[in-house]
């Protein structure tokens, strides 16, 4: 069998913001209770597994969850973080720590009187539409759009693989929910998912002979509690 090398994206763990329905892309909410015990949950789940490398978004919600999860990790001693600004979320600009309800009325009254009831639609918006109302809509037209986003977290992913493909290595990978589920849609034929992804879930990808291969998505079965 060929050299290939296995991805582990895992979502944050729930922060203030997401608890109060913020928008939160970049900018950053310390995390909750809840999210610090998803974070432990978690990392106990996967506390057996040797990373050889180990990325993260450099906002703090993830670097703030990784120390949570490595911290139950039984090769924790052996892990240098390494940050990367391509990992981050989606930006959102001006709409950035306002409650998500504005983002999405604002969006939805845009559709609306261009005729388009997102009401009755049979899915939502597709993401490179959405993206790109959001950065119209947006008064400094700050927000990313989707090529601008796509970009960055492509360049990302192209460092990844250029230092890992064909290694049969394990890295894990902290970002965050938008951000892992369009690099998994762009990557892999033939995925759809209009699930969010939970906090903290791992959602596996392994790249090998030149594909992308979705080995599990969104799960959160591994997750640990204490008694």
């Amino acid at each position: 069998m060929s050299n290939g090398v296995t991805f582990y994206f895992m979502r944050h763990g729930e922060t203030i913001f997401n608890h109060n329905g913020q928008v939160q892309g970049w900018s950053d909410a310390p995390l909750t209770a809840k999210g610090i015990e998803q974070a432990r949950a978690s990392g106990r789940g996967i506390a057996d597994i040797h990373f050889d490398a180990v990325y993260s978004s450099d906002l703090h919600r993830t670097q703030e969850t990784l120390r949570y999860v490595l911290d139950e990790n039984h090769h924790k001693n052996h892990y240098e973080i390494q940050l990367m600004k391509e990992l981050r979320e989606v930006f959102f600009g001006s709409f950035e720590g306002q409650p998500a309800s504005n983002l999405y009325d604002a969006v939805d009254e845009h559709l609306l009187a261009g005729g388009i009831d997102v009401k009755k639609m049979d899915k939502p918006i597709e993401m490179p539409k959405f993206l790109k109302l959001v950065k119209h809509l947006d008064p400094e037209h700050w927000a990313e759009n989707y090529v601008e986003f796509w970009d960055r977290i492509e360049s990302g992913l192209l460092i990844l693989l250029n230092k890992h493909a064909g290694t049969n290595q394990k890295i894990l990978i902290m970002s965050h929910g938008m951000a892992i589920s369009n690099l998994i849609h762009g990557l892999v034929a033939d995925f759809e998912s209009g699930q969010p992804l939970s906090n903290c879930s791992l959602s596996i990808v392994e790249y090998r002979d030149g594909q992308f291969r979705l080995n599990a998505f969104n799960q959160t079965e591994h997750f640990i509690y204490d008694k």
